[in-house]
């Protein structure tokens, strides 16, 4: 619930890109894939915890569902970001989200080691 209201702020989105900065667009970008990896890290520690072992992939696309849905949440307040900024939005979701769950699969492994 933080996430998605961190993620459907105004304030929060006039404090992290800075029209003044060239790569505002891109530095937003990486926020947000770091952001849904702290999800995706989540996801698959909760799901490790509870006996099932989703696969990478799996929770990257349930962390693209929760993007998508901040998509659409972001549509409904100006300005419209157009489909391809939405595409890349969620894109960047399941990339984070993945790669979270790999951090994940590498501390077990490594605990294991």
């Amino acid at each position: 619930m933080i996430f998605f209201y961190l993620a459907t702020s105004d304030v929060v989105y006039d404090l992290t890109s800075p029209v003044g900065l060239d790569f505002h667009v891109l530095l937003r970008k990486a926020y947000s894939v770091i952001a849904f990896g702290v999800i995706g890290y989540c996801a698959a520690r909760t799901s490790r915890a509870g006996g099932s072992r989703r696969a990478s992939w799996q929770i990257g696309l349930w962390v693209g569902a929760f993007s998508l849905a901040i998509e659409v949440a972001q549509s409904f307040t100006p300005p419209p970001e157009g489909l391809l900024s939405n595409a890349i939005d969620v894109a960047c979701g399941f990339a984070g989200g993945w790669l979270g769950t790999l951090l994940v699969g590498r501390a077990f492994t490594s605990r294991r080691h």
